[in-house]
C-alpha cells in the first residue's frame, strides 16, 4: 500500500473490470452488465492504471492495461477511422463511431500510453495508433475533443520532441482553442463557449499543458485566466467546492445551478491546478485543489462523503437532498485520478518548498 496522502484502494477498480474492460454503469457497487462498456470509461481506465503503478499496484497497472489497451484497438473502425464507443456485454458494437468527445480522450489515453507504458511494444503501439487519428483530429468540431487530443499530443511529444506532424496538429487544436475563447469572451464571462458543460477545467488544462510545453505565454495566460474565472465559479456561498451542476447545461451565459455534482468535475479541476501550479507556483492552486478533493470527502453542500478511501468505492454524484449511491467507472476512475494529482502536486509543493 503507498503511504502517499491520497491513496484510494483499487479493490473496487478492480471489481468494476472483466477481461473485456471496464463496466460503465454500476447498480449501487455491483456491476450492470445490462449497459455494457465504453471507450470513455476504458480510456480513463487506462490512465488510472498507470497512477496505480504509480503507488505501487504494479499487478494490477499491468493486468488491468493490458485488458484497456486491448479494449482500445478492438474500437478502432478502420472503415471509419474513428473509434467506436458503446459495446454491449455480448461484445458487439453499438454503433460505427462514437462522439468526437470519446475518440478525444482515446487520443488523450493513447498519448500518456505512448510516453508512460513500461511495454515498449505497447508504446509504440500507442504511437501508431495515436497518428492514424491526425485526419480524424483536423474535423473536431467539439473545444473538449480538442483538450482531449491537445492532452495526449503533449504527453506524446514528450518522449518525441520536435515531432512535426504532432507538433502542427497540437498548434492547429490548441489555436481554436485560444481563438474560442478570444471569440467568447466579455466582461464577467472569461468561457470558451456562452454555456457552461462537463469536465469543464480540462479546456484551461489544455491551454496551460500545451503553451507550457511550447512556451506560448499568450496560450498560459488565456489558460490561467479561464481557470481562475471557472475556480471562483465553483464556489458554493460558505467557500466550499461546488462543480458546475448536470442542471446548468445549456443555459447561455447563466450562473450555475448547484446540482447534480459530479466527482467527473473534481478530477478536472485538480488536474488543471496542478499544471497551473506548475507554471506560476502560486499558492492558490494548492488551496483549490485541495478544496476540490475535499469534496468527495464530504466538504459539500450536503456534508456528505462520495468516497470511501479505503474500499475505492465512490459515488456517482450529489443530488439536492442525498448522494447517488451507484458507483459507476465513471466516478471510480475520476476519483482515482484526483487522487494521483493530488499526490503529484503536493511532491510539486515539497520541492518547491525545499529550493
Amino acid at each position: 500500500m503507498s503511504d502517499r496522502m491520497h491513496y484510494i484502494s483499487p479493490k473496487y477498480f478492480r471489481a468494476l473490470c472483466d477481461d473485456t474492460g471496464i463496466f460503465q454503469h454500476a447498480v449501487l457497487d455491483t456491476a450492470d452488465r445490462a449497459h455494457g462498456y465504453c471507450i470513455d470509461d476504458n480510456a480513463r481506465a487506462l490512465l488510472a492504471s498507470y497512477s496505480l503503478a504509480e503507488e505501487g499496484e504494479d499487478c494490477d497497472a499491468e493486468l488491468l492495461g493490458n485488458r484497456f489497451v486491448a479494449f482500445i484497438q478492438y474500437a478502432w473502425n478502420p472503415d471509419q477511422n474513428r473509434f467506436r464507443n458503446f459495446m454491449g456485454f455480448n461484445r458487439n458494437w453499438l454503433e460505427p463511431q462514437g462522439s468526437e468527445d470519446s475518440h478525444g480522450r482515446t487520443l488523450w489515453a493513447l498519448g500518456v500510453c505512448s510516453r508512460d507504458d513500461p511495454s515498449p511494444l505497447r508504446r509504440e503501439w500507442a504511437r501508431l495508433l495515436l497518428q492514424k487519428s491526425y485526419p480524424a483530429m483536423a474535423t473536431f468540431r467539439s473545444p473538449r475533443a480538442w483538450a482531449f487530443a491537445i492532452l495526449g499530443l503533449c504527453a506524446f511529444e514528450d518522449t518525441r520532441p520536435g515531432d512535426p506532424a504532432a507538433r502542427r496538429m497540437c498548434d492547429r487544436l490548441t489555436g481554436q482553442l485560444f481563438d474560442l475563447l478570444e471569440r467568447e469572451e466579455h466582461v464577467n464571462w472569461s468561457w470558451f463557449e456562452d454555456v457552461l458543460a462537463y469536465d469543464n477545467a480540462r479546456l484551461p488544462q489544455a491551454l496551460l499543458t500545451a503553451g507550457h510545453a511550447h512556451k506560448h505565454q499568450h496560450h498560459i495566460e488565456a489558460g490561467v485566466r479561464s481557470l481562475n474565472w471557472l475556480l471562483e465559479l465553483q464556489k458554493g456561498e460558505t467557500g466550499l467546492f461546488r462543480p458546475v451542476g448536470s442542471d446548468s447545461f445549456g443555459a447561455p451565459h447563466a450562473r450555475p445551478e448547484p446540482f447534480d455534482q459530479q466527482p467527473l468535475e473534481v478530477a478536472a479541476t485538480v488536474a488543471a491546478c496542478r499544471i497551473a501550479y506548475v507554471i506560476t507556483a502560486a499558492p492558490r492552486y494548492l488551496a483549490d485543489a485541495n478544496r476540490a478533493w475535499r469534496w468527495l470527502l464530504g466538504d459539500n453542500d450536503l456534508g456528505l462523503a462520495l468516497l470511501d478511501p479505503k474500499t475505492g468505492r465512490c459515488s456517482d454524484g450529489l443530488h439536492p437532498d442525498r448522494v447517488n449511491a451507484n458507483c459507476g467507472a465513471e466516478s471510480v476512475v475520476s476519483a482515482l485520478l484526483a487522487a494521483a494529482d493530488m499526490n503529484a502536486l503536493q511532491e510539486a509543493s515539497r520541492l518547491a518548498e525545499a529550493r
